[in-house]
């Protein structure tokens, strides 16, 4: 006779791209009993929360989407923050996920019962949900930062995060600040710059710029790809090894670096008009140790007059205004915060407490640290989804994710069997993964500067130190014995 064992039930956490992608494999797997708990009003994660002027992809819409459920209809090559969100939501429509979601729902903290062999996640309204398996899916850039400038509580005007823009703030005919130029700046400057009477763009170091190739897809392409899935494919392939080169310049600095840094060369001669500001707006670094930005309209919009570079760091900010260290005050109504986000904050500002009441946050004190960047010893049944060490420096962050998923899912799939049950990595096989990836991390060029892949203690841990087909080979199938043996309860 079978022994039929209680299916394991999983929390997941957050409603991003990770989160959307487990609920779908879980089911096609088979696994039914799932909860995704979501603190947002709706589903989306990133593509949610950044709904700035010009959010769109930086990678081309072929890489997008996932593999076992593709977008064959993408209007143009690099999407736009609108285009993915409904993606996302189709994806939630299509696989029945609306009946596993609680939207509007923070977990505020979660904690392991050794006795009952489970999690126990308590919301912001005091609710407990209990649940075998944990995944926390909170991505990596879901918490805004704001920099504690002296003076901020006194400025007048209206300032907000770029991840939490404020659609009813018109700046058409204003005087704006943005502070920043990551990836965000990059495409909210050339997209407000003809509305404000002037934008001054807060520069600490110049970012490299490097062509970006959009198009749209006229109605005969876009067709073809829906009727013959094989033009994506073929497509998304290209793509993702024209991306897996230029990883080994990152990671290896391997000569394949210098095409980027002879695209920016050529966008800084030909569109940028004056020499000063050309000068200004020179990257000093290494080519990739922050991320290279992708646009064709950033470097233009220095050229409209009423569009000002200020190099001079702030040192504080008025009633009417930004001062800077050479004693300028810039007059300006709104200020655009685009400083990125907590990155190597992994999981706050929620609590996480395992085995014997270790609380996660203590045991990250010096950076965040997990085994394939999914398992914490310690911290049994719990897998988490875009973790420490899974970013990449160039290529799609969906196909980190989707190795993750399938991990995840063989994990659970194990538990369901019920020879098991709970699944604790050795902490001598993480400290081990963990040694191998701080060594290789520090011949790549995210360990000569100072970036959100890196934490205060100098721990590059956010980026994964090889190429995506290296993460998807050794993620492949979770090895058993690399978890400690745990024999059922009586």
């Amino acid at each position: 006779m079978t022994v039929r064992h209680p299916a394991p039930r999983v929390a997941i956490i957050g409603a991003g791209l990770g989160g959307i992608g487990l609920a779908i494999a879980l089911k096609r797997a088979g696994h039914h009993d799932f909860v995704i708990l979501e603190r947002a009003a709706d589903i989306g994660g990133v593509w949610r929360d950044n709904t700035y002027p010009g959010a769109a992809c930086d990678i081309p819409s072929h890489l997008y989407s996932y593999s076992f459920a593709p977008h064959r209809d993408w209007s143009r090559r690099y999407a736009s923050q609108a285009e993915i969100l409904r993606y996302l939501r189709g994806c939630v429509e299509k696989y029945g996920l609306r009946a596993h979601l609680r939207l509007a729902t923070e977990v505020e903290s979660a904690a392991f019962d050794e006795t009952d062999v489970r999690w126990r996640l308590r919301t912001g309204s005091g609710e407990i949900v209990e649940a075998d398996v944990l995944v926390p899916a909170c991505g990596q850039l879901s918490t805004p930062r704001v920099p504690p400038i002296h003076g901020a509580d006194r400025f007048t005007g209206r300032a907000f995060h770029s991840a939490r823009w404020d659609h009813r703030h018109d700046l058409t005919g204003r005087r704006v600040a943005v502070i920043g130029t990551g990836a965000s700046a990059i495409q909210i400057v050339p997209a407000i710059a003809p509305l404000t009477a002037h934008l001054t763009v807060f520069q600490r170091s110049a970012p490299y710029v490097v062509p970006r190739w959009d198009r749209v897809y006229p109605p005969p392409s876009r067709r073809a790809r829906r009727l013959t899935p094989l033009t994506q494919k073929a497509a998304r392939l290209g793509w993702w090894l024209f991306n897996e080169s230029l990883v080994s310049g990152l990671t290896r600095r391997w000569p394949t670096s210098r095409l980027t840094l002879r695209g920016s060369e050529v966008l800084l001669r030909t569109q940028l008009h004056d020499p000063e500001l050309r000068e200004k707006l020179t990257p000093r670094g290494e080519v990739g140790c922050k991320r290279v930005a992708i646009s064709s309209a950033y470097y233009p919009a220095f050229n409209h007059p009423d569009v000002a570079l200020v190099t001079e760091p702030i040192t504080e900010i008025t009633g009417t205004g930004i001062r800077t260290a050479d004693g300028a005050e810039h007059p300006v109504d709104t200020i655009v915060y685009a400083t990125g986000f907590a990155a190597t904050d992994f999981l706050t500002p929620m609590r996480v407490r395992g085995r014997a009441g270790r609380e996660l946050s203590e045991v990250w004190r010096d950076g965040a640290r997990a085994h394939l960047g999914m398992t914490v010893p310690g911290f049994p049944n719990m897998f988490l989804v875009y973790g420490p060490n899974t970013n990449i420096g160039a290529g799609s962050a969906v196909y980190m994710i989707e190795s993750q998923i399938r991990y995840i899912t063989a994990a659970v799939s194990e538990l369901a069997k019920g020879r098991r049950h709970f699944l604790e990595v050795r902490p001598e096989i993480a400290d081990a993964f963990d040694r191998e990836m701080q060594r290789r991390l520090r011949r790549t060029v995210w360990s000569a500067c100072t970036s959100w892949y890196r934490h205060d203690s100098g721990r590059v841990t956010n980026n994964w130190p090889g190429q995506t087909a290296e993460y998807r080979r050794r993620t492949s199938r979770p090895k058993w014995s690399d978890f400690r043996p745990a024999p059922r309860s009586p």
